[in-house]
């Protein structure tokens, strides 16, 4: 059953349906290691990193609505239901128990670049099948590559 009725054409609407869906799933992800990091911190770096999280976490959720509602105006019922998270999600997500803060950098460091990743594909994806997603993603992506750079610098010295 289709309420909303799409600008896009079917093949375009698709493309980007399957595209904002992906993002979606990877923002709540993301959002749920940076508070799973955040509750369980430990060590030297605690209070800057716990910090850092909570800005990461902000994001995600912020650009997760914002997702959501952009496919929601296409006609594409967004899907954040935590089996869906759950079953979907690429990222990986933290060990249970206390994180050591060098862990925690590294963990949301990968998540982030592994979330950047995928988040190109989409860009490219989303070129012809709708400029407008495309520049949502593409400003995604800048805030979140802000982000992985502040933690990649924490990971500094790593020796190579």
């Amino acid at each position: 059953m289709t309420v909303i009725k799409s600008s896009l054409p079917e093949s375009e609407r698709r493309v980007t349906g399957d595209a904002l869906q992906e993002t979606l799933v990877d923002l709540l992800g993301l959002s749920l290691i940076g508070k799973q990091a955040h509750w369980n911190i430990v060590g030297p770096r605690f209070r800057s990193i716990h910090l850092q999280l909570d800005e990461v976490v902000s994001a995600a959720r912020a650009f997760s609505d914002t997702v959501a509602e952009r496919a929601a105006a296409l006609g594409v019922p967004p899907d954040g239901r935590p089996e869906t998270v759950a079953s979907s999600l690429a990222l990986q997500g933290p060990k249970d128990g206390w994180l050591r803060d060098t862990e925690v950098v590294q963990l949301v460091a990968e998540a982030l670049d592994t979330s950047i990743g995928r988040l190109r594909e989409r860009i490219a994806a989303t070129e012809k099948a709708d400029p407008v997603t495309q520049d949502l993603l593409i400003g995604i992506t800048a805030e979140l590559e802000k982000q992985r750079w502040m933690f990649d610098a924490e990971n500094w010295p790593r020796g190579d």
